[in-house]
């Protein structure tokens, strides 16, 4: 007799919770590199969290931190930073990325509209 594990409700929605909370760290990094003030101190922030809310390894962590560095002493992103957080939203649910960007579900768009215009009839 095979016994099959199934997720519970709560950890459901902590995976939810920690998709949609990754996804907001990658919004604010990418808002952070494309503004007129990209402060490096911002930028660490954001890949820092993310790490730690992909509960990445400590290697992992002290390879970003050390990009991080370099890019301090060289004036410029690190092509490896960027390449972390593109893999990172890469690998999100699109779901949770569309409720992190405030983008919603084309199908609850549609149902307003034929609720507006049944009701107007």
């Amino acid at each position: 007799m095979r016994t099959v594990h199934l997720p519970n409700r709560r950890q459901e929605v902590e995976k939810i919770g920690g998709e949609i909370y990754q996804a907001q760290v990658i919004r604010n990094f990418f808002d952070c590199i494309t503004g007129t003030d990209r402060n490096l101190t911002r930028i660490y922030m954001c890949v820092m969290s993310l790490a730690k809310l992909r509960m990445e390894s400590p290697e992992k962590m002290a390879a970003l931190f050390d990009q991080l560095k370099k890019s301090k002493i060289q004036k410029e992103l690190s092509v490896d930073i960027l390449d972390y957080m593109c893999d990172a939203a890469n690998q999100l649910e699109l779901t949770q990325v569309q409720t992190a960007f405030g983008v919603k579900d084309i199908r609850e768009v549609a149902q307003d509209f034929t609720g507006i215009s049944m009701d107007s009839l």
